[in-house]
């Protein structure tokens, strides 16, 4: 690698290096603002509300959050344990809306876990 290719890239790398810094400050402060707005819509028990020029939306999702070791026994068929290896909860959802595995069989085997999303729009 000749110097100049050298200078080049470590140009780069440098550029890499700060916007990575710039991205861990800017998702901290997006996290301290979104729980500022959590809370504020709590304090109000509001879903949705018009602040200023902005729409702000909270909506509530349930994930499944599956324990490895009971999936796994709950589903004793290698054939699809090889199609999981770990209990990704999307692969688990295509099989059982494609009906590899039943719902009530593995009802056992996850937690519910409620989710809040923020939604802000401009008007």
């Amino acid at each position: 690698m000749s110097i100049e290719e050298r200078e080049v890239m470590e140009k780069k790398v440098q550029q890499y290096y700060r916007l990575k810094q710039k991205q861990k400050e800017i998702e901290k402060e997006l996290a301290e603002l979104r729980q500022d707005i959590l809370s504020y819509c709590s304090e109000q028990g509001a879903t949705e509300t018009e602040i200023g020029s902005y729409k702000v939306k909270l909506v509530m999702q349930n994930r499944k959050e599956y324990d490895d070791l009971k999936l796994y026994e709950t589903l004793s068929d290698p054939e699809v344990w090889r199609m999981l290896s770990k209990s990704d909860p999307a692969k688990v959802a295509s099989l059982t809306k494609l009906n590899v595995i039943s719902e009530d069989k593995i009802r056992h085997t996850y937690s519910l876990k409620t989710v809040t999303l923020l939604q802000v729009d401009k008007k």
